[in-house]
């Protein structure tokens, strides 16, 4: 397993903490990474049929980023996965608080969401239960939990005063699209071209901004990491081998230019509505394009990035109740019989398929005793942690904050970008980085109220009753708040 650290410096420096232009530095801060890609033969996430691993693009890794303000801590690790089960999240912050003395509501793990990532979450939900499985499955699951755990250990342990800058840069060359779309007769929907003529508009925004924190070292201001936050889905690899899709291109691209040892950390932004796809265009951007642009764009931006100059850490954490969609035994016995129609290769409406895996999730969180064995079924959206929760789905928002001007927002779920945007303009924070799919992906997509009314993919795939958006705004707001007037 390889660690990429960083913050080497001098040993009369470290014992001072005083920068070489005489600023205190008060914040110690820790990188690491270890990769986690899964073997050939692994099943492979983002869709709804089994797909065998054929190899690998370029690996898999967990990311971690830890920060340490005397005896307050906070860590956030982001992985190369589809998702972050709460069973993942659960072991990952369990092992890690040992390890490490962080609380475990201070430590977030956050999926890139590629496509081209296992999907684990049936395997996991065996390993736990201590249930039969393929040794190769069941030993590839002991790196999954211990990756992340891993990285967040070394980057505790190696975490030195560092000097921090933050800012944002524009993304001026079009990779991010809104991918919903009003039609003529009022409806909404998802993947549409313009050449359409019942196409009126899209139907929302997206945010061109890439929110950036750069660590340096304090002595010779050489960049060791990079933090970079933008909204953008991740499904532009597409095949049957392990990769990372453009995150991995944004790395490579801030290497050639900052270093070779240089950590890139990508937190990907409230982007359930957005993805990569022009509607005015037949010809679709690749990996290598939007993250080589994406990686341009910060390299262009890095030395105009504002120091800060006060690093005070707080972290703050709450657990909030999503209310769940139903799920009845009429509507569990038909979508039984849809995916195993599936299962045998006979023909099944898209959208039919979609919601009859999503009310066999349900049926397992809503229910002390299901309907249905949802293991009998489906792969992903097994959980052991919230098996018979019942009515309400418990997430965690926890925002992270340094000094005045820095904020870090971590929110469940794929969130449309509208909600995001919404956290930005109210934050006191002049940067806000807001990490979606942290800590529970069985929300799966959490649109706005609004969109509820227009349907199509991205509702018809969402677990929670409408208004389950704007809880996680209002708490994210209110965090921050509080955050603010802890100066």
């Amino acid at each position: 397993m390889r660690f990429a650290t960083c913050f080497l410096m001098t040993l009369s420096l470290f014992a001072t903490g005083i920068t070489s232009a005489d600023e205190p530095v008060t914040l110690r801060v820790g990188l690491a990474e270890s990769d986690i890609t899964p073997p050939m033969g692994f099943p492979m996430a983002g869709y709804y049929h089994e797909r065998l691993a054929e190899g690998t693009i370029d690996p898999l890794n967990a990311k971690a980023i830890v920060f340490r303000d005397g005896d307050r801590a906070a860590a956030l690790v982001v992985c190369d996965l589809i998702g972050i089960s709460t069973d993942l999240s659960r072991e990952v912050r369990r092992r890690a608080s040992m390890a490490t003395g962080i609380p475990a509501e201070h430590i977030v793990i956050s999926a890139t969401h590629s496509h081209t990532a296992p999907d684990y979450m049936k395997e996991l939900y065996l390993y736990l239960g201590k249930k039969e499985q393929e040794p190769l499955r069941a030993k590839y699951i002991e790196k999954l939990i211990g990756g992340p755990v891993d990285a967040i250990t070394q980057a505790h342990a190696s975490a030195v005063p560092s000097k921090l800058a933050a800012g944002a840069a524009m993304q001026t060359t079009p990779v991010a699209f809104n991918r919903r779309f009003v039609m003529r007769d009022g409806s909404v929907r998802t993947w549409q071209s313009l050449s359409n003529p019942e196409v009126v508009r899209a139907a929302g925004p997206i945010d061109s901004k890439i929110e950036l924190l750069t660590v340096r070292d304090p002595e010779n201001g050489s960049v060791r990491g990079v933090f970079s936050n933008f909204a953008l889905h991740l499904d532009t690899v597409g095949g049957m081998r392990w990769s990372a899709d453009y995150p991995f291109f944004i790395e490579r691209t801030l290497r050639a230019s900052l270093g070779p040892n240089v950590v890139s950390i990508f937190g990907t932004g409230c982007c359930g509505d957005i993805n990569h796809v022009d509607p005015a265009s037949t010809v679709r951007n690749k990996a290598d394009f939007i993250g080589g642009s994406i990686g341009d764009s910060i390299g262009r931006q890095i030395d105009e990035l504002k120091p800060l100059k006060e690093t005070r850490l707080t972290v703050q954490s709450r657990t909030v109740q999503l209310p769940l969609e139903e799920s009845t035994r009429e509507e569990v016995e038909r979508s039984v019989e849809i995916v195993e129609k599936a299962r045998r290769g006979e023909k099944v409406e898209f959208f039919d398929h979609v919601t009859a895996y999503k009310k066999l999730i349900l049926d397992q969180l809503l229910h002390s005793e299901p309907h249905v064995k949802a293991e009998d079924h489906i792969t992903w959206g097994l959980s052991r942690s919230l098996a018979g929760i019942g009515p309400a789905l418990p997430v965690d928002v926890t925002v992270m904050t340094i000094g005045d001007e820095v904020a870090i927002v971590c929110l469940p779920g794929e969130v449309f970008v509208e909600l995001g945007l919404a956290i930005k303009q109210g934050s006191p924070f002049e940067t806000t980085m807001i990490v979606e799919l942290s800590n529970a992906v069985e929300t799966i997509y959490i649109p706005h109220r609004a969109a509820y009314a227009g349907g199509s993919y991205e509702v018809t795939n969402s677990a929670l009753q409408p208004g389950g958006g704007e809880v996680l705004v209002q708490t994210a707001l209110e965090l921050l708040r509080e955050a603010a007037s802890q100066k």
